[in-house]
Parts: C-alpha cells; sequence; structure tokens
C-alpha cells in the first residue's frame, strides 16, 4: 500500500509538471491572443519539451523515485514518454507550416533569425536521440558511445529549445511562464549533476576491491568485491548495482548488474555476470585487488515487505541471478515458506548455478524445476520453453495468494505476464526484472 500510494503521489506530481504551462497560458488572456492554430501548437511544444525535458529525472537514478518504481518501469517510462514527448514537439512547427507556408524559410538556419534557429538545432538534436536510441543495435553503436553521444545531446537539445523560448519572448513575457522555465530546467541540472558529479565523488570515497572471479558454466563469471577502507553499504535480496572498473566512475563506463549473493552478507558482494561484450568481457580478466565502483543498490524486485504464503520464481539464463540472491537470504534467514523455481535454459550446460540451488533445496522449502530447449537423450525435466502448462503442473492450489518474481529477456517477461494474468493471478503479485532496459 506504501509504494502504490507513493507512486500515485509521484504520478501526480509529474502529470502537473508537464501540464503546468497549459495551466498557466489558460490563466493568461494575453497569451491566447494569437490565432488558435499557433496557440495549439505553442502548446503542443511546451508539453513536448516538458515531457522530454522530465527524462533527465528518471535516468537519474534517485533513490527516493528507485524504492517506489521498478528501474525496468521507469526506464520504460523514460523510453515512452520521451517518443511521446518528440511526437509532440514534431506538431509544434507543422502546425505553425500549416497555417502559415511561409513559415518554412524559418528552418533556413543560414538566414533565420537566433529565435527560429535555436528551435530548429534543438529539434534536430532531438531528432538524433530518438533514432540513435531506437536504432542503435541496428546501427551498431556501442552502448557506451551511445551513452556518451545520448547524454552530451540531451543537454545540448534542452538547453537550446529553452533559448527558443525565451528568444520567441511571447509566453515567456508572462512572469509565471518565465519562472516555470527557469525552475523546470534548473531541476534537470541539478539531476544530471547529482548523478555525473556528486555521485561519483562519492563512489571515489567508497571504492571496493576485487576478492574473486569465480568461472560459473559458459561464460558466466561471479565477480566477488569487498569494500575497501569503509564499512560496506547494504542493500536488498533482488536489488541490483551500477559496477564501474579499470576507469573513473566520472566516465560513462558503469553497467547494471543484479546481487547474487545473500543480503545478510552485504561486506562480501557477488555479481554473477554473462560475458557478452562492452565490460562483461572484461569481468574474467580482473585481478585480485583490483579497484571496482559500486553504485547502489537499486530496484524494488525484493521479497522483503511481501506478506506472501510462498512465491514463484521464473528465470531465463542468466536472468537467475538476482533470484539467487532472493533464495540465499531466505536460506540465511530460515525463511521456510515455500518456494517453486521453474528454470529454463537453451542447455544443461548453461544451467548456471546447478550445484547451489541443489544445495539450497536441502537448506529451505525449495522445488527446483529445469526446463530445456535442447536437452540431452537422458533429462528428465521439462522441455521448451515455460507455458502455461508448464506452470499448470507445479503451481499449488493457493497459486492466487502467491507473489510471483519473474526476470529475463524481455519477451519471457512478457509471455509469463500475460499467462499468469490468464490464469487469474493478481497483477499486485507479479514482479518483474527485466535486463533489456537500454
Amino acid at each position: 500500500m506504501i509504494r502504490t500510494t507513493s507512486a500515485r503521489v509521484w504520478l501526480g506530481i509529474a502529470l502537473f509538471i508537464v501540464l503546468a504551462p497549459l495551466l498557466i497560458m489558460l490563466t493568461d488572456p494575453g497569451a491566447l491572443s494569437r490565432e488558435p492554430w499557433r496557440e495549439l501548437s505553442a502548446a503542443l511544444g511546451f508539453v513536448g519539451m516538458s515531457l522530454m525535458g522530465m527524462q533527465f529525472i528518471p535516468t537519474a537514478r534517485l533513490r527516493i523515485l528507485a524504492t517506489v518504481f521498478p528501474t525496468d518501469a521507469l526506464y520504460s517510462f523514460h523510453h515512452r514518454a520521451a517518443v511521446i514527448g518528440f511526437a509532440l514537439a514534431t506538431l509544434h512547427p507543422l502546425l505553425l507550416l500549416l497555417g502559415n507556408p511561409y513559415t518554412l524559410r524559418l528552418f533556413d538556419i543560414r538566414s533565420a533569425p537566433w529565435s527560429a534557429r535555436t528551435g530548429v538545432l534543438g529539434f534536430g538534436l532531438f531528432l538524433l536521440l530518438v533514432v540513435s536510441s531506437v536504432w542503435r543495435k541496428r546501427i551498431n553503436i556501442t552502448y557506451h558511445v551511445w551513452r556518451s553521444i545520448h547524454h552530451v545531446a540531451a543537454i545540448a537539445a534542452a538547453g537550446l529549445v529553452i533559448a527558443h523560448l525565451f528568444l520567441i519572448d511571447h509566453h515567456t513575457a508572462n512572469p509565471l511562464q518565465s519562472a516555470y522555465w527557469v525552475v523546470l530546467p534548473a531541476l534537470w541540472v541539478a539531476a544530471t549533476v547529482a548523478i555525473r558529479v556528486i555521485r561519483p565523488m562519492q563512489l571515489l570515497r567508497r571504492p571496493y576491491r576485487v576478492v574473486e572471479v569465480r568461472p560459473e558454466r559458459r561464460e558466466v563469471w561471479t565477480l566477488v568485491v569487498e569494500p575497501d577502507g569503509h564499512a560496506g553499504t547494504g542493500f536488498v535480496a533482488g536489488q541490483f548495482a551500477w559496477l564501474t572498473a579499470r576507469s573513473s566512475p566520472f566516465l560513462y563506463r558503469d553497467n547494471p548488474f543484479s546481487y547474487s549473493s545473500s543480503a545478510e552478507h552485504p561486506t562480501r558482494l557477488e555479481f554473477t555476470i554473462k560475458e557478452v561484450g562492452d565490460f562483461t568481457s572484461m569481468v574474467p580478466d580482473l585481478k585480485p585487488g583490483e579497484t571496482v565502483y559500486v553504485d547502489g543498490p537499486y530496484g524494488t524486485f525484493s521479497i522483503d515487505d511481501r506478506a506472501a504464503p510462498g512465491f514463484v520464481m521464473i528465470a531465463g539464463g542468466i536472468g537467475a541471478a538476482p533470484v539467487l540472491s532472493l533464495l540465499r537470504t531466505m536460506a540465511d534467514r530460515r525463511d521456510q515458506r515455500p518456494v517453486v523455481f521453474i528454470y529454463g535454459n537453451s542447455e544443461a550446460d548453461r544451467i548456471t548455478f546447478r550445484e547451489d540451488l541443489e544445495a539450497l533445496e536441502q537448506r529451505m522449502t525449495l522445488q527446483v524445476v529445469h526446463a530445456l530447449d535442447s536437452p540431452p537423450a537422458d533429462w528428465t525435466g521439462e522441455v521448451g520453453r515455460v507455458t502455461g502448462e508448464t506452470l499448470e503442473r507445479y503451481l499449488p492450489a493457493n497459486r492466487h495468494d502467491l507473489h510471483y518474481f519473474v526476470c529475463g529477456p524481455l519477451p519471457m517477461i512478457r509471455s509469463m505476464q500475460e499467462t499468469l494474468r490468464a490464469m487469474g493471478v493478481p497483477a499486485a503479485h507479479v514482479h518483474t526484472e527485466n535486463y533489456e532496459m537500454a
């Protein structure tokens, strides 16, 4: 209930921020003195800019939001709101052109006044942001290069558009409207400074050192770190952190990984990582004693404060990492609530944590169900992807009272959400962690 109420409050605040410039316009008769199509164009531009500018906030990893909203939900909001904002911002010049085709001359940045140039250049940078984000993998931009372009272009675009608003000097002639477009960008700057300056300075004072890099199965490694010169920071089982290694925390070189260790041992952190490129290919080469910076914890993928008689956990591949943290924590707490863990993999030799899971079955009320896409000839477990029929075979009679934790590739998460909804499981009982946030 606390999280639900807090979420509604924050959503209400966000809605008010987005619509505030329209409310100011409606209370200022002089601001609506021009042709209706021109004022509608301005209104759409205001809302579009408010939506796009707000994206500085959820990506700033503010803990006050991270304890209310699942991180994948924040990033989903970030992506969708940015696209909607860009669409509204696009309608702004289109309406101007439809109302007065002569406006087309303002798009020539060689001869247009600066009031128009700033708007055109800002729009161009926003277009670059959208294209590079939506088609990043298709045009083969590496994650770190994309992040650098994304942040720099976002700041430059926002600055240009704000300059455009004040150079036009129609609606911003209203002191209240002017104050809004000063305070709102100031919040964006504050969020950027918090994550890009203050947070790295804090991380520099609280480094971690590598204790061990333990090979798991098939390009999967467990990185073990301990605090270096400080007491460390606790976490809640199921959460994740952003890791930086062999680089300064001031650079765009951090990557998100779930804790795979027990929350009952906060001074020895483990992160189980699949080697897929970029930072992950560096993990097996890390040596004991090397410095790693841990920015965390984040996320709400947790059993804490869940008044449930039992749990069902569903994971695919490396999505088992946060599940292991949940299970290890329950075992260390001697929590004997029943758990069914359905774990999907492509092949038997890709079952990460197989021996750990067998040991956990002896310590807690745990049933592990393995499902393989390509099983060996002597396989006796489930075959194929996890489906509703798979769940029907293992879920207890009180299935609607249980809480479900699903982690893995986005298609698997969506499939499980639809399956559980069809089975009548309340949406509030289904918790997800998406590994495709960016």
